[in-house]
């Protein structure tokens, strides 16, 4: 059995610093991300209107949106894992 599968998350108002990897990693999966097979630290997100990468990075979360909107273009956000999960989660998938 997956170890990660029967974790629960901290609350949601707890900051991203305060979740062990595996349950950051679980709740990206939870949400419908993929985990790149080599670059372990990078993750894709494909939505109706628009793509994401997620990359988890030292001291931050940096999603790329690309192929949305009528031009091709990308827009990147950092969000810092001092902020709560539920204020990343809410902007991220928002969308661009």
């Amino acid at each position: 059995m997956n170890p990660t599968a029967s974790m629960t998350l901290p609350s949601a108002d707890t900051p991203l610093y305060n979740h062990p990897l595996p349950d950051i990693e679980q709740w990206l999966i939870t949400k419908g991300c993929q985990q790149d097979k080599t670059e372990l630290h990078c993750w894709y997100l494909d939505q109706p209107d628009w793509k994401a990468e997620l990359i988890l990075d030292i001291d931050q979360l940096t999603v790329r949106y690309f192929e949305f909107g009528e031009r091709a273009r990308a827009v990147q956000r950092s969000f810092k894992y001092s902020l709560s999960r539920q204020d990343i989660e809410d902007a991220i998938f928002a969308g661009p």
